[in-house]
Parts: C-alpha cells; structure tokens; sequence
C-alpha cells in the first residue's frame, strides 16, 4: 500500500527528496517557451511586444491565483492543491504542443501553465513547511529552490533537443508527460497531513491579509524578492534572444548555442542558491542578501552594453549574472517563511510570491517594450532594457535595508 493511502510518513529528509523531484518533473516545460522564442517570433509573426506578453501571461496568471492556491494551504492539505497545480500544468502543456498556433492562443495557454506554477511552486515549499522541523526548513528550502533551478536549467537544453529532433509541438508534449509523472510520485509517495493546521492566532479571516503586511521583516524579504524575480525572468525571458541577436549582429560563429548557455547558467544559478543559503546561515542573511543586489546591480547594469560587442563576453558576463541573480534566492524566501507567523505561514508565503511575481510579470513585458521604443533589438537598446532592470535592483536594495529585516534563528547574527 503507498505512503499517501496507509498514511505513514516519510522521513524528513525522503519527504525533501521526494517533492524536490517532483518539482523537476512538473516544472521541465516550464521554460520551453523562451528557449524555442527565437524561432517562434518569426513563425507566427510576433513583434516583441507580443512575445513579452506571451512570456509575462505565464507570470500575471501566477500573480492571481497564487494569493487564493496557496493561503488556502493554510485550511486545506497542501498536498491536495499541489495535486491541483500539477493537473493544471498538464493540461497547459498538452494542449500548447496539440492546438497553439499563433499569439492567442499561446497566451492563454500559457497562463493556463501559470496557475499549475502557483499550484506546485510555493505549495510545494508549503507541504515541506508543514511536515519537516525547524532545523531542516531552511535546508528544505533551498534544496527546494535547487531543484526548481534544476528544471528551469534543463528545460532549456531539452526544448532545443526535443524541438530539433521532432518538432517544437513534441516538447511540450513530452513536458506534459514528465508533468503526469510528477502527479504520479506525489500522489502515491508523498502522504496527507495528519496534524490539524494550526488556527490563526490573531482571529483574522483566511483571506486577511492585513496581519501579514503588518509583519515588517517578512515584507522586507518579499519586497526585494519583488524585483529580485522580476530580474530573474527578464533574464530567463529574453537570455536566449539576448544572445541569438549578440551571435547575428557580431557574426561570431556561437561555440556554445544560446540554449546551452542558458542551461549552464540555471546550473550555475542552482549551485549560487544553495550556496548563498549556507553563507546566510554562516555570514548574515541581510549582509548576503545586500551583497547579492550590489552584484546585481553592477553586473545589469553593464551587460547589455559590454555583451552586445562581443559573444564570448556576453556568455561570460551571462554566466556571472546568472549567479548573482541566484545568489540570494533562496535566501529571501527562506527569510520570508522563517519570520511569518506559523498560522500565517502560507498567507505570508502567498503575499511574498505575490509580490515577487508581480515583478516576474513586469519583467519580460518591460525587456520586449523597450526594445521596440528604442527602434528593435541593438547595442543601445538592450543596454536600457538591463540597464533600467539595475536601477530597479538599486531602489529594492535601498528599501531592504531601511525596513530592517531579521535574521532567522539558525543565522550566525541571529539574536
């Protein structure tokens, strides 16, 4: 009888393991559209506008449902809205690969993807937050951030495989695929929760969110995580054409094409996340998470200047950016989840995810419209599309560190 039916539980460590892959099951198509973007643009005759939107719906359609999926993890077995979410995500991708031929199309079925992502992505984070210790959370967390870095690295490398071998329809086909197996694992290995969820301590409502603005330290977290992911899914969103254009515009021949690139810098990234989670615990999350946005800060503000000249260096500054902008992921949510109320938990993970995806959504619209009021793709163009990403880096980096967050109690400055 499976784990789920007889209810007997996992141990901390196999349950991590277990939904982390899941996490790289259902989330490898979630990147196969901006990987396949180049060639999608001229084939069904998109402005870059139109793609940005196309990349962003995933996101906006995230950004609603995430606030009523995951609080209601707060009432409900976060395994059962997880199941939900991955039962979304196949059906997305399933019918992206079997109907999607133009700019509608797309965009609706991508924000179908949307919801599966605010289905499993931070409900995933919530079951392990119900049902591991304090002492693991933290580590939970960031091997859960890992394997998301894991399937949005592969995910790239694989639609170009896929796409090359069968057809561009064949990978989101074979995501949907990988997807059901993720529903699979997790409905027969992963068990119900057995404790009763806490009541909130403050009596609120379920969907009060006024007690979770209220907590400064968590918003601080989320309010940098705001553009944190709104730099990451430009980068995510538009790295692929970045490169495409840098590889035209110069003539080099493109050693490495810029689907590999892109998936050796989600294995940088995964590798920068888990990282910078262990010197948070060891250095100080503030100082690391500071630290981090500086880089950020630096390195967009240059790369689409400096890469646009050579390709060699837009790899280069590519990878670098690609582990700055990791740097301090896991980090922010970590500090989130560690400082919200425990009743509150998945509230405060919903508003934090709310807001980070707000600027996930802001991200890959802002890149495509710059690009056309600066009169298409060139050196000067994607030089203000990275460089404005910077200057919203530098503002979210001003407002963290005047709301004062805390440390969390397994931080080496934690008081």
């Amino acid at each position: 009888m499976d784990s789920a039916a007889s209810g007997t539980r996992l141990s901390g460590a196999r349950l991590v393991a277990a939904v982390c892959a899941a996490q790289v099951l259902v989330q490898l198509g979630a990147f196969f559209w901006p990987a396949l973007l180049p060639g999608m643009m001229p084939r069904w005759g998109l402005t870059n506008s139109e793609a940005g939107w196309i990349t962003a719906m995933f996101y906006g359609a995230y950004l609603a449902a995430v606030p009523i999926l995951v609080t209601l993890t707060d009432r409900i077995d976060a395994r059962r809205v997880y199941l939900f979410g991955v039962g979304c995500t196949i059906f997305a991708h399933l019918l992206f690969g079997l109907i999607a031929e133009g700019f509608w199309s797309a965009l609706w079925l991508r924000g179908l993807a949307g919801i599966g992502w605010a289905g499993t992505y931070m409900t995933g984070l919530k079951l392990l937050a119900d049902q591991v210790d304090k002492k693991l959370m933290s580590r939970a967390t960031a091997g859960h951030a890992a394997s998301i870095g894991i399937s949005g690295a592969v995910s790239f490398a694989c639609a170009d495989i896929f796409a090359d071998a069968w057809g561009w329809q064949s990978a989101f086909l074979i995501a949907g695929s990988t997807a059901i197996l993720a529903w699979l694992m997790v409905a027969l290995l992963v068990p119900r929760r057995t404790s009763p969820l806490p009541p909130a301590a403050d009596g609120h409502a379920l969907f009060d969110f006024r007690p979770v603005f209220r907590n400064r330290s968590a918003m601080a977290y989320a309010a940098a995580y705001c553009v944190h992911t709104l730099e990451m899914n430009a980068l995510r969103g538009w790295g692929v054409a970045f490169l495409a254009y840098v590889a035209a515009s110069t003539g080099a021949a493109a050693t490495f094409s810029p689907t590999w690139v892109l998936t050796a810098l989600g294995v940088i990234g995964t590798f920068a996340s888990v990282f910078g989670n262990e010197a948070a615990m060891r250095w100080g999350r503030v100082r690391l998470i500071t630290l981090a946005m500086l880089a950020s800060v630096a390195v967009s503000g240059s790369i689409g200047f400096l890469g646009s000249a050579s390709y060699t260096l837009a790899v280069a500054l590519l990878l670098v950016y690609g582990f700055v902008v990791w740097l301090d992921s896991s980090s922010l949510t970590a500090g989130a989840a560690g400082t919200a109320e425990p009743s509150r938990r998945g509230a405060t993970l919903a508003v934090h995810s709310m807001l980070g995806y707000s600027g996930g959504f802001v991200g890959p619209l802002m890149i495509g419209y710059t690009l056309d009021l600066a009169g298409g793709m060139s050196r000067v163009a994607w030089g203000m599309s990275f460089g404005l990403v910077a200057l919203l880096m530098l503002g979210a980096l001003l407002t963290f560190r005047l709301m004062r967050p805390r440390e969390l109690s397994g931080d080496r400055n934690a008081h």
